[in-house]
């Protein structure tokens, strides 16, 4: 679906894990324009309804790619950049709704 429309060469590559899969990315990505890139696009579900959210404004508006980053919750990943290494989830919450 998402592709680059530049890839410069001189730019090295790293390798990020996603719920366990190992993904290359360019050093220069956020985390979300590299799950982008690899095919991912649910990045967290809603806590009322559980429906997939993926990264919408790509610039920190609209925290639909709020994910679990190195262990910590409530990360954006369209503005935290990739590093060797770095582990990332899907931020799946549930809240239980009293009516």
């Amino acid at each position: 679906m998402f592709k680059r429309h530049y890839s410069d060469p001189d730019v090295p590559t790293v390798t990020i894990r996603f719920e366990g899969e190992a993904i290359e990315a360019r050093a220069t990505d956020t985390v979300a324009a590299a799950l982008l890139i690899a095919g991912v696009t649910a990045t967290r579900t809603t806590p009322v309804t559980g429906q997939p959210r993926a990264p919408y404004c790509m610039m920190g508006v609209c925290f639909d790619c709020l994910m679990v980053i190195d262990g910590e919750g409530d990360r954006q990943a369209c503005l935290v950049p990739v590093a060797e290494g770095m582990t990332v989830s899907r931020q799946n919450r549930t809240i239980e709704v009293v009516r």
